[in-house]
């Protein structure tokens, strides 16, 4: 468009503006706004915020552009794949009004750049988040920064909006996240009934063992839970020893068949033995090599083609075809990401197609969009159904089983996104008591419905607590001058209480032995948060978070100090015995740090400082619904989580 042509089509935009707008589009104008993720509801919302005039835009977002995004994520081209979402998003959203302000960040939004005055310099942030930590974490900051969010999610059909505003409603942590079901290892190694059981095995188990960390090297793995199946657990750790020594003759002609006939002959026969596991179950059935190698040669079809069915349930002959291909593709990535010789010869340079490797112990990882490890799961995961007698399932609905994805629907990205604007029109106008918690709900009487904010927690572990601000001089400050000058001697607290941070304890009154060091010996740095809890039986404080400030003191001054100097802590409710929780306001103090401890030290599925249990080690991720996928979080109160 020529300059001529700019100035009107300027003054027009900005008249519809004003007339939609009223009074408040002044303020709209000059507004800072932050946006982090930059996915299905992102792409939409972006363009809302663009369209809507808001003046300062900033974008965060570590991802960047696959394939499967370009269906819904509409500010996306297929020339785009393998870019940050948050820079294309910013060039393509900027095209749509040029006269506003975009800032965008291909980064995660939990690195140190983004500190709490950062966030203190929004008027909003909104959240298009595709994970609980994340939103944890930006939920977390915004209530440190005293600044509104306005938390979004989506799955499938159904959408949730949520105003939080520190003081006034519910935080994203005042309700308690479903925690995902979880498998033993021998159901999954063992006894699989569902096909996410033979997914999980694919992805979980034979991928690892095959292109990835050995399961005896992972320390995730736990086998605790399953102690009452020792002699069982013994025996699978011998599977796994046999699997990495076959990894050896990775690149040869015959890996194929060592690895068809370890995994889906040898191991099913051993299972066939165990007598007590089928007296009330089918028993699996061995696959043997030479006869499936011949019934998939006859069909003609190579592993390629049969790939691209990815809506088609292959059968036996076209999965061991794909087996084979993605087996052998993926050694020769593994191999070349080694920088050595395949058995069979050189290797090609080249980049590898997606699939992330390790550059020092040179791994391959699993990666829904990476159609090479894609294939070789999904092809493993219908083998191994066939085995037990369980119905295979598609490409495609492996890959969102696979991936933890929930079905994602750019209508509803779309009324969500739109809701979030009409939800900070009420918050820029300081209108809260309209602001409301809005559901989308397919099944229901309405699509649309919203209840009123709920008042916060009282006993939330991130709301509910106290907040100040701790400023240490770095070269001086340990953490006993914290507990003598700041809490003992200023606040007044007695001798039960503890110090820890999202490392672990780092004081209470057994374990004394850190008190001499600085902060920095401690993992303790600037914008990092210290978690003060009172364990005082008759009438104990509720939490108090310290967010650490590093600035350099005088020296005749302590080199501690808090802001501000005097704080009136409020006392925790007193609860009836009978109704009172497990773990109140935070609960039990997380692992310790390193330092030696008098007396036992908190259990891995204690809640940790954010009140978010431990998963334990050792189990698999179960769906809500037989044989449907598998949830990263679940559709109760709280926001719901995203697949982008």
């Amino acid at each position: 468009m020529e300059p001529t042509a700019t100035k009107p089509v300027a003054l027009k935009r900005e008249r519809y503006y004003r007339q939609s707008l009223g009074a408040m589009y002044g303020r709209i104008k000059q507004s800072r706004v932050l946006m982090v993720g930059a996915g299905g509801i992102g792409c939409e919302l972006l363009k809302n915020l663009v369209l809507t005039g808001f003046g300062e835009i900033h974008i965060v977002d570590l991802d960047t552009i696959d394939l499967s995004n370009l269906n819904r994520q509409f500010l996306f081209r297929h020339e785009h794949i393998k870019k940050s979402k948050a820079l294309v998003a910013k060039e393509s959203a900027g095209k749509f009004n040029p006269h506003i302000k975009l800032e965008a960040y291909h980064a995660n939004i939990k690195d140190p750049q983004f500190n709490i005055d950062w966030f203190a310099s929004f008027e909003l942030v909104f959240n298009a988040l595709d994970n609980i930590d994340a939103r944890r974490h930006v939920n977390k900051m915004c209530l440190a920064a005293n600044v509104p969010l306005i938390e979004s999610g989506t799955t499938g059909f159904n959408g949730q909006v949520q105003v939080i505003i520190k003081g006034k409603s519910e935080c994203y942590d005042c309700n308690t996240k479903e925690t995902p079901k979880t498998f033993p290892v021998c159901t999954i190694r063992s006894t699989p009934s569902q096909p996410i059981h033979c997914i999980v095995w694919a992805k979980s188990y034979l991928f690892t063992e095959v292109f990835g960390t050995s399961e005896d090297e992972v320390p995730e793995f736990d086998h605790t839970e399953d102690s009452e199946n020792a002699a069982e657990i013994e025996n699978l750790r011998k599977e796994a020893h046999a699997l990495n020594e076959i990894r050896q003759s990775m690149g040869s002609d015959d890996f194929p068949r060592k690895i068809f006939e370890k995994v889906f002959s040898d191991d099913i026969h051993r299972l066939r033995s165990m007598e007590d596991i089928w007296k009330t179950r089918q028993k699996p059935t061995a696959l043997d090599f030479e006869t499936v190698s011949k019934t998939s040669a006859s069909g003609g079809e190579v592993g390629d083609s049969v790939a691209k069915r990815d809506q088609d349930v292959w059968n036996l002959a076209e999965n061991f075809t794909v087996f084979c291909d993605s087996l052998r593709r993926l050694s020769r990535r593994l191999q070349q990401a080694q920088g050595g010789k395949t058995n069979g010869g050189e290797i090609n340079g080249g980049e590898t197609n997606g699939g992330e490797t390790n550059g020092e112990s040179h791994v391959l990882s699993f990666d829904k969009d990476d159609d090479d490890t894609l294939d070789f799961v999904a092809s493993s995961a219908n083998m191994r159904s066939i085995i037990f007698g369980i119905q295979p399932r598609s490409k495609f609905d492996i890959k969102q089983m696979a991936g933890n994805i929930i079905p994602a629907i750019a209508t509803t990205n779309a009324m969500t996104a739109s809701l979030c604007v009409l939800q900070a029109f009420k918050v820029i106008r300081g209108d809260l008591n309209k602001a409301k918690m809005v559901f989308l709900e397919r099944s229901g009487a309405r699509v649309v419905n919203s209840e009123s904010l709920r008042p916060p927690n009282p006993d939330c572990p991130v709301c509910g607590v106290m907040l100040s601000r701790l400023v240490v001089d770095p070269l001086r400050a340990t953490l006993n001058d914290l507990v003598q000058d700041i809490l003992r001697s200023d606040l007044g607290y007695g001798d039960e209480f503890s110090i820890s941070n999202e490392v672990g304890t780092l004081y209470d009154p057994d374990l004394e032995d850190n008190l001499s060091k600085k902060f920095s010996e401690l993992g303790v740095d600037a914008d990092s948060f210290l978690t003060i809890i009172d364990d005082d039986e008759e009438n104990p404080r509720v939490n108090l978070s310290l967010l650490v400030s590093e600035k350099s003191l005088p020296e005749d001054s302590k080199p501690v100090a808090l802001l501000p100097q005097q704080l009136d802590i409020p006392r925790k409710r007193i609860v009836e015995p009978s109704k009172a929780p497990a773990h109140t306001n935070g609960g039990s103090a997380p692992p310790t740090a390193p330092g030696k401890r008098k007396r036992a030290s908190s259990t891995l599925d204690e809640p940790g400082i954010d009140g978010q249990k431990v998963a334990k080690r050792g189990k698999m991720q179960d769906t809500d619904q037989e044989d449907d996928l598998v949830l990263v979080e679940g559709p109760n109160r709280g926001a719901i989580a995203i697949d982008d």
